[in-house]
């Protein structure tokens, strides 16, 4: 990181110590309370946090991490945030929602310009962990309370985690990839197993998942039946360029592991330039994407994993609410812990958290799931969609939406 003073380096050791503040509890500060399993896609559930809104003290600004690992960021994220704030009662000038475009020193500044501006509590989904860290222990000297969104930072100082169990997110990977190459008649598989950024924990804990079912099926390294990455990306051009390496040395790969849609998306288009037709070689994928859905249901991918970002982003800003207020979120919101085993600590930690429910989504129940929840309009499933490798055919998508009942 390029950090021109000493100031953001001296702040990483602070980042291992940790002590936790204790908020006085919600008692009767209102009538009604929320919890992991009262959101809804409505938000009307929000309003109940108005009178806590009312007791808290300066702004909540959010800082995600880029635009390129996941579309996720600005079609769902950012603004699932601000009608989450705003159905709790607070004012545009009481929050803000800011997005790093992929660089940990504009992470970094846009920490400490809200800080300055008088954010009492930061929801950080940092870039890696170093960045996090280091921004954890900036807020921390300051008095601000922060909430690690979506990614744990290992070695930080944040207050409660809000996210999905990732690692049963990274089983209904490697379910779906296992249940697929049967449905598919996929003989003799071998399979390339990708991995997202090695800077992203959460990339970790999904191959931990997958990893798991796949041996346990018998797909191993040690039996022929797995090459491995042995690196990652969540950006969707390196990624392709590392699948053409290991398709060219590996000619016979016939089944693709890819930790989410954008990852896939490039690969499949480019296989689809070479000729491949459908329910051939099976794709994995996560996020719930546009583009992932249009693969589904056109039988070049198996499935992805639906996180309903309306349920996380509600939680964190409640959570953000509470501690905005100086108030002890209920039991209801914070349902788990999770283990910070980063390497600026001398022991686990054990990190209060909000751990959400994810589901494995096929063609077959696309329209019960996001179509039903609003996340995607069929109208933008079912019709034609460019390309995203050159070379490849455009492709329409109305007689599969017909097919599967999407309407």
């Amino acid at each position: 990181m390029k950090f021109k003073t000493g100031r953001a380096l001296a702040c990483v050791a602070l980042a291992g110590s940790f002590v936790v503040t204790m908020l006085p509890s919600v008692s009767s500060a209102s009538t009604k309370t929320v919890s992991d399993s009262t959101f809804n896609t409505s938000f009307s559930t929000m309003k109940y946090l108005k009178s806590i809104v009312a007791k808290g003290k300066g702004s909540i600004a959010v800082i995600l991490p880029d635009t390129v690992s996941s579309a996720r960021y600005t079609e769902f994220d950012a603004p699932y945030l601000k009608q989450a704030f705003k159905a709790a009662g607070l004012t545009t000038k009481q929050y803000i929602v800011q997005n790093a475009q992929g660089s940990d020193t504009t992470q970094y500044t846009d920490a400490q310009a809200d800080i300055s501006k008088g954010a009492k509590v930061l929801l950080l989904d940092a870039l890696d962990s170093t960045t996090g860290a280091i921004i954890e222990a900036y807020a921390k000297a300051r008095g601000v309370k922060v909430i690690d969104y979506d990614r744990l930072t290992l070695g930080g100082a944040r207050s409660y985690y809000v996210s999905f169990n990732n690692v049963a997110v990274g089983t209904l990977i490697g379910k779906g990839e296992t249940s697929c190459i049967t449905a598919w008649g996929v003989s003799a598989p071998l399979i390339y197993v990708m991995k997202g950024s090695p800077t992203d924990n959460n990339a970790t804990l999904f191959a931990q998942g997958y990893n798991a079912v796949l041996s346990a099926a018998g797909y191993t390294t040690a039996a022929g039946k797995v090459v491995d990455e042995n690196t990652g990306t969540w950006t969707p051009s390196v990624a392709l360029t590392d699948f053409q390496g290991a398709y060219a040395a590996n000619p016979k790969i016939n089944a693709v592991v890819t930790p989410n849609d954008e990852n896939a998306a490039p690969i499949i288009s480019y296989l689809q330039s070479q000729g491949l037709p459908p329910k051939k070689i099976p794709f994995t994928g996560q996020d719930a994407t546009l583009v992932g859905f249009q693969n589904i249901i056109s039988g070049y991918q198996c499935g992805t994993v639906y996180k309903p970002i309306w349920l996380e982003a509600q939680a964190a800003a409640a959570l953000a609410v509470y501690l905005r207020a100086g108030i002890k979120p209920p039991a209801g919101l914070v349902n788990g812990t999770s283990t910070d085993s980063g390497a600026l600590i001398t022991s686990l930690k054990k990190v209060p958290s909000v751990l959400l429910v994810a589901t494995w989504v096929t063609a077959s129940n696309v329209e019960k799931t996001v179509i039903h929840d609003k996340v995607i309009k069929a109208s933008d499933l079912c019709t034609s969609s460019a390309p995203t490798v050159k070379g490849a055919t455009p492709a329409t998508y109305a007689a599969d939406c017909t097919t599967y009942g999407i309407k």
